[in-house]
């Protein structure tokens, strides 16, 4: 709270990137992000966040005297502001519907002939404008915002009724593919080092894994396979019913082909006592089963060369039976 407030206080830029510096890191922000957002290194910022602890507000503030000069009138600034508010690049020429520094600048230099150092003046006319900074998602082209709410909806719904029943199990699902192409992720490093990661030239091979996230308790079922098909997939939801032989199992899943096929529906029929909730179409980012894999290929696979494709998959797997998860869907997440 006083970090918020003391941003909202100031007109100085410099102790505006600085509170926000702490308060991103504070809240576990990437560190390359909270670089681009404030300009200030590494270094500068876990400096900053012990100077905080140490002495408060007081390490924030500019010790510098006077009132910097501004480069644009009152009139041209309520402008922008007018602008940023009720226009989009696009109608200004450009070729984008999204705002940056960038464009920005750009617009205000061609408008106004003045051209800002810092990046930092146009953070401070976007925060003016009320903007805040995101990087943008993925957005599936047939996607249905409609088929999304209503999923959202129904499904909270059913949640509720049976998220406290101790017979009942709710289950999140997923299939991924593990190859062994090697896949680049960036990494920190000292100034001057250069990284270097070995990459196969090879036959690309893979292996396929089921993932179920037990949306009560964080835990994770995953099994390899090699591929992924109706068989396959009754084999694994068998070995699902041995984890859970008695409960009441609300199941999670999309509409893939294989989820549909003919045996798994004689299976699911026999069971009797597995319900189906389809994810909405081309919402990927609704399954916490995505995000799982997301945290998997992160510690496991990306910046490593996978020579024997059978054993990095066992070690992907084996990571994620030992691991809990805690991500929410439609509000409900696990007690860990």
């Amino acid at each position: 709270m006083e970090l918020r407030s003391f941003i909202k206080e100031t007109k100085n830029g410099n102790e505006v990137r600085r509170a926000q510096a702490v308060l991103l890191i504070d809240r576990e922000t990437n560190i390359e992000d909270i670089n681009v957002l404030t300009e200030l290194s590494r270094s500068q910022v876990f400096n900053l966040r012990s100077l905080f602890l140490r002495e408060g507000i007081e390490a924030l503030k500019d010790k510098r005297e006077g009132k910097p000069k501004e480069i644009l009138s009152k009139k041209q600034r309520k402008e922008i502001m007018d602008i940023l508010e009720t226009k989009k690049p696009k109608d200004l020429g450009f070729q984008t519907d999204f705002w940056n520094t960038g464009i920005l600048g750009h617009w205000i230099e061609g408008t106004y002939k003045v051209r800002y150092k810092s990046r930092t003046s146009y953070y401070l006319m976007f925060k003016e404008a009320r903007f805040t900074y995101h990087k943008p998602g993925r957005l599936y082209h047939e996607r249905n915002e409609k088929e999304v709410l209503k999923w959202r909806q129904t499904s909270k719904k059913r949640l509720t009724q049976i998220w406290n029943q101790e017979d009942a199990v709710v289950l999140s699902e997923d299939e991924m593919i593990l190859t062994t192409e090697t896949t680049i992720q960036k990494v920190w490093l000292k100034e001057g080092e250069r990284p270097f990661v070995e990459v196969s030239n090879g036959g690309r091979k893979r292996r396929s894994i089921y993932g179920f996230l037990n949306m009560k308790n964080g835990r994770e079922h995953a099994w390899k396979t090699e591929y992924q098909n109706m068989y396959i997939t009754k084999e694994i939801l068998e070995k699902i019913r041995v984890i859970y032989p008695q409960q009441k199992i609300v199941l999670f899943w999309d509409s893939a082909g294989w989820h549909k096929g003919s045996v798994v529906q004689e299976y699911l029929k026999q069971d009797g006592n597995i319900e189906i909730i389809h994810f909405p179409r081309y919402a990927p980012e609704e399954n916490p089963q995505e995000h799982v894999w997301k945290n998997g290929r992160s510690l496991c696979s990306h910046n490593k060369f996978i020579e024997n494709i059978d054993k990095a998959t066992d070690e992907f797997v084996s990571y994620l039976n030992i691991t809990k998860f805690q991500y929410q869907m439609v509000g409900f997440s696990p007690k860990l």
